[in-house]
């Protein structure tokens, strides 16, 4: 019973890191947006954690957790709407003494909102909230729970052979939160496009300046100390010898990456750009999160390093494209995290051809997954509801219409 009360004393702390997080994505978001929208972007940050919650109550963690039995082949199941505990719950058989069953309800309810959160800073500055709001509420509430109940609910990925590899792997979810809210977010821009200005008429991408470059800062300083949660906490156990080489490999990771991003950037740009320092440091974050458990530091360092280099690349690839992307959450989140996922067939202890593939697979299966579900919710937003502000409220800001609120009402120095 001892060891029960300490491994969920700690997994009640990570679950706190992980909804710390949210404070993170909601400083990188405004510090990389103009202050114009700031109020907008905070109001759909606060929506996700409160709404993913409580869809993940109603029935979204039972969608995630069905319950597959042997023989099913693990697609699709539904356990039932709520979260009533089981006769165990509170005991040291449910899950392995590691937790309880309500800490692991909040665990994971925390992590579903997240997958949202990656979109919201993709389409920032000129998306309708009320068609955000719909997307965040079908996304969450169905789809992120049905991919995640194929790896983590014991459904047809985590079973998936191929030679010698026996199960697709994503530790704590390069591919199962990240690129789910990347795909996500990709299909988003594309139908929306890109904000007034960001393109000129020949097509070359031009910066729009993030109004708070400090609280960008902060925000990705507090990822990375969410992350220890995020990655520390899907050990599922105070486990001292897996907890402890997980938060290394994560930490390894995330310096890497930012050097990573930071060297190369300097080197094609010539400029020390603090936002590619930043997106670097996340993209090492990412791409460690499929295989934290599994690699060494020296293999998390190769991982968080290539990371970082493919940060730069994948940003540069958006603009080449006529993508817009304010927050850079497709080279992130997205194109690290599918690195990340591959990476675990390439180094560490699952290390081989034949798990490479399964990774591979798994990626293109919940890839074309992810694609056709947010392209038809979206489409059909955008076909009924329309999905975008008009031309008068992106040049205003979407503060002043859809909120009549202003973040710095005695502040206009750089409102532009």
């Amino acid at each position: 019973m001892e060891l029960l009360t300490t491994n969920n004393v700690w997994m009640m702390v990570c679950t706190a890191l992980v909804f710390f997080m949210h404070l993170g994505f909601s400083f990188l978001e405004i510090g990389l947006t103009r202050q114009k929208n700031t109020i907008n972007i905070l109001f759909k940050n606060v929506f996700i954690i409160c709404v993913g919650l409580l869809l993940y109550y109603i029935g979204g963690f039972n969608l995630m957790y069905p319950g597959f039995e042997d023989g099913d082949f693990g697609f699709l199941k539904f356990a039932g709407f709520g979260i009533t505990a089981p006769e165990n719950g509170m005991t040291p058989e449910y899950a392995s003494g590691g937790y309880t069953w309500w800490t692991d309800f909040l665990f994971q309810g925390m992590f579903a909102a997240t997958a949202a959160t990656i979109v919201s800073g993709a389409v920032a500055e000129r998306i309708k909230l009320g068609a955000f709001m719909i997307f965040t509420i079908l996304y969450v509430g169905l789809v992120y729970p049905i991919v995640g109940s194929w790896q983590w609910g014991s459904g047809f990925l985590s079973t998936l052979k191929i030679g010698e590899a026996k199960g697709f792997y994503d530790f704590a979810g390069s591919t199962l939160v990240h690129s789910v809210g990347g795909w996500a977010a990709m299909i988003a821009i594309i139908l929306l496009g890109a904000r007034i200005g960001k393109f000129s008429s020949e097509g070359r991408p031009q910066a729009i300046p993030g109004h708070n470059i400090p609280l960008a800062a902060a925000g990705v300083l507090i990822l990375w100390l969410g992350w220890f949660g995020f990655n520390g906490g899907s050990v599922l156990s105070a486990d001292p010898a897996g907890t402890s080489l997980v938060l290394v490999t994560t930490c390894l990771a995330a310096a890497a990456g930012g050097v990573g991003a930071f060297v190369l950037s300097t080197i094609l740009y010539k400029n020390y750009d603090l936002t590619m320092f930043l997106n670097g440091i996340l993209g090492g974050l990412v791409g460690i999160t499929a295989g934290a458990d599994l690699m060494s530091p020296n293999e998390a360092v190769i991982i968080g390093l290539l990371a970082g280099i493919i940060i730069i690349f994948g940003v540069a690839l958006v603009d080449k494209l006529k993508l817009d992307d304010p927050v850079g959450a497709i080279a992130v989140h997205l194109i690290c995290g599918i690195w990340g996922t591959l990476a675990v067939g390439l180094f560490g202890d699952k290390a081989g051809f034949d798990q490479f593939l399964v990774q591979g697979l798994g990626v293109l299966i919940v890839g074309s997954f992810c694609l056709t579900t947010a392209f038809v919710i979206i489409f059909t937003l955008k076909k009924t509801i329309g999905i975008r502000v008009s031309e008068k409220e992106e040049i205003d800001g979407l503060d002043s219409h859809e909120h009549g609120m202003d973040a710095y009402p005695d502040f206009r120095i750089n409102q532009h």
